[in-house]
This record gives C-alpha cells, sequence and structure tokens, in this order.
C-alpha cells in the first residue's frame, strides 16, 4: 500500500531546543496514524513540518506523493488541517466561514456556497449556520473548524488534538466524524494526548518523546511490549496499603505500584483468574478488607509508563514550555 505521508530523518531546532531529532513516519493511504506524545514532545513541531508551516533543519517529507520542501503550494491544496484550536472568524457566521474558506481556495462562488451547505449538515451544524461563531459552545467551534478543513476533500488530513478541552459528548461526534472520513478514503495523522482516543480511532501508534519516534505499532503490538496482566486492588482502610502491597508484591512479577490518595495497588502478573483467586485468598487471610479487585489487560497508559517513565499528560519540558 502506497503512502500518503512520508518521513524520513527530521530535524528541527529551536536555539538551544532539538524539538525534533530525527523523526521518520510512514502511514499508507486510507488508514490513521496517532502521534502520541506528552507535552513537549514534538507532534505539533512534526505537523508544522508536513504541512508546510516550518521547514526542518534536515531531512525530507513527502505528502500526497508530493516534496513538501520543493513543493509546498502543491501540498497545500492536497491537504486539510485541523489544528490544537478553532481557526474560525468569531464575527462571521458558521455558513460565511465555510463559504469563505472555499472563495480562498478560488472556488467557483456557487461550488463554495453549495459545498458550505454540504458541510453544515454533514456535521449537525445546520441550525446554527446563521449565527456568528462567537456564539457557538466549544464543541460546535470545533466542528466547524473541522468542516473547513474539508471544504476542498483533501486526500490527507492532519488534526493537531482535536478534542482538547471537548467534553465526551462532543468528543465522541468527532469521533464519529472522523470515521466517516476514513471510510471515505482519506488518510489521517492524529495527534493526541488521550490514550483512549488513539486506541479507538488509529490502525498503527507512534509514540514520540524527546523528539524521537521511541516505539511504533498497532495498538495491540504496543501493549504486548509490556507484558502480561495486571492485578488492581483497591484497599478499604489506607493504614493497611503497606500490608497489602507486601501481599501483592509475592505475587507480581516486578515492583507493585502504590497509589496512596487512591488507595489503589497495582501488579504485573501472570496466571489470570487463579491467580487473582490466589491474591484475594491471602489478602482475606491477612485481614485487608478490599473495596474493589480486578484482572485487566495493559492498557495504552502502561505503554507509556513503560516506553517514558511519565503519564502522557505530563507537562511540557520547561525548555519547551517557554518556546
Amino acid at each position: 500500500m502506497a503512502a500518503a505521508i512520508h518521513a524520513e530523518g527530521l530535524v528541527k531546532t529551536f536555539g538551544g531546543v532539538r524539538a525534533l531529532d530525527g523523526v521518520d513516519l510512514d502511514v499508507p493511504e486510507g488508514t490513521v496514524l496517532g502521534l502520541l506524545g506528552p507535552n513537549g514532545a514534538g507532534k505539533t513541531t512534526t505537523v508544522r513540518v508536513l504541512t508546510t508551516l516550518l521547514r526542518p533543519d534536515s531531512g525530507r517529507a513527502m505528502v500526497a506523493g508530493i516534496d513538501v520542501l520543493a513543493h509546498p503550494n502543491e501540498v497545500r491544496r492536497s491537504i486539510g488541517l485541523s489544528g490544537q484550536f478553532a481557526a474560525v472568524d468569531e464575527y462571521l457566521t458558521g455558513r460565511e466561514n465555510l463559504r469563505m474558506v472555499g472563495r480562498l481556495y478560488q472556488m467557483p462562488s456557487r461550488a463554495a456556497k453549495a459545498r458550505a451547505d454540504e458541510l453544515l449538515e454533514r456535521f449537525n451544524l445546520a441550525d446554527a449556520a446563521d449565527r456568528p461563531a462567537k456564539t457557538y459552545s466549544g464543541g460546535m467551534r470545533r466542528r466547524l473548524d473541522l468542516a473547513a478543513a474539508l471544504v476542498v476533500r483533501p486526500p490527507v488530513m492532519f488534526m493537531d488534538e482535536p478534542t482538547t478541552g471537548l467534553d465526551p459528548r462532543n468528543r465522541q461526534q468527532l469521533w464519529e466524524v472522523i470515521k466517516e472520513l476514513v471510510a471515505g478514503g482519506t488518510t489521517l495523522l492524529l495527534t493526541t494526548q488521550y490514550l483512549e482516543e488513539a486506541d479507538h480511532l488509529a490502525h498503527d501508534i507512534a509514540v514520540v518523546d524527546h523528539g524521537r519516534v521511541i516505539a511504533r505499532g498497532t495498538s495491540d503490538q504496543l501493549k504486548a511490549r509490556t507484558g502480561g496482566e495486571r492485578v488492581e486492588v483497591v484497599v478499604h482502610d489506607a493504614e493497611l496499603l503497606p500490608t497489602a502491597a507486601e501481599v501483592m508484591n509475592g505475587f507480581a512479577k516486578a515492583a507493585a505500584t502504590v497509589e496512596t490518595h487512591t488507595r489503589r495497588i497495582t501488579a504485573p502478573v501472570t496466571g489470570g483468574a487463579k491467580l487473582l483467586a490466589e491474591v484475594i485468598r491471602e489478602l482475606d487471610t491477612r485481614g485487608i478488607e478490599i473495596d474493589d479487585i480486578g484482572l485487566r489487560r495493559p492498557t495504552l497508559d502502561d505503554v507509556f509508563l513503560s516506553l517514558t517513565g511519565h503519564a502522557a499528560d505530563e507537562a511540557a519540558r520547561p525548555e519547551e514550555a517557554a518556546k
């Protein structure tokens, strides 16, 4: 399958900060690549390079078969971009925003009008089409921004943390829109800090940290790298956490983690339901009352902790935050 997005050795520095440190990517046509990483990992910089908004210090990239550095204008005609913040004119109506985008792309007036009407219906914005965008909710602005990125029916889409700040209902609505796009043949590079989002939408996932791709694979493949299962137990009495942790370490393949504020202990194990029953018996023997206990597979959160030593939503490094 041909690659709709291809990057080799992308490097970009800002002063003393190496935002990209040799990024390689391949996204086959009609698929979704989830680009995951904490704040400051290099996700947005990668998107800015691939969408011609930023020139790399070294490396090469092709989008829709076009060299990003040699032919940036041709690339721009072949892509759609939805950034971290809704880029809509607050004083124009939803309909006017979409028509304006069409005209900026030199679409005939009648075609721009028809496309605007079509997208307003598709994104459930028809009822608010003639209201100023400043009266829209956050979710409505997000949908309008995404609609604007699709005015010219681009074969390749870039979405940079498109659901940041949205409530669960609006996030689910955007997920459905994204699925429809991909089902129609659109290739998508999606950056996100929401691991559930990548799990739900991405065919393939690249984990980025400190400007490098440190892992690549499907969700299941990445989870398999952390190995085994997890037993999670919530202890009723916080004073018994040390004793409970001692019990859990007796069954664990590696040291159990203890979250004091939630009274939760998590331990990597092997043995499935049979081992879970043994853990319950031992906790009962030691007089430890539990509020909850369960056996689960590794999550993408576990992958992040395993690969980077920190969570996906950890704050940016000070030097990148100041960039």
